[in-house]
């Protein structure tokens, strides 16, 4: 299990997100910011619609996605 938080994928807060995989944080990364957003946080909307055009633009999306995957692996286990 390792542990991104919320700004290391480009969010503004340190909330923890954890996963086995660098994908499973980054889903984690997704659900966290629609729930913020749809509850009225404005800090985050900037990170979702950053987040839903990866999902849209996969291609644009890539160099983002390696970025993290890099980061996760880097990442000691806990």
């Amino acid at each position: 299990m390792k542990t991104m938080t919320c700004q290391q994928l480009g969010g503004p807060c340190e909330h923890e997100l954890r996963g086995e995989t660098a994908d499973e944080v980054i889903k984690a990364q997704d659900a966290h910011l629609k729930t913020l957003v749809s509850g009225g946080d404005e800090a985050h909307v900037p990170a979702r619609e950053a987040m839903k055009g990866r999902w849209k633009r996969p291609i644009a999306g890539m160099g983002w996605y390696r970025d993290v995957k890099r980061s996760f692996a880097a990442l000691p286990e806990h």
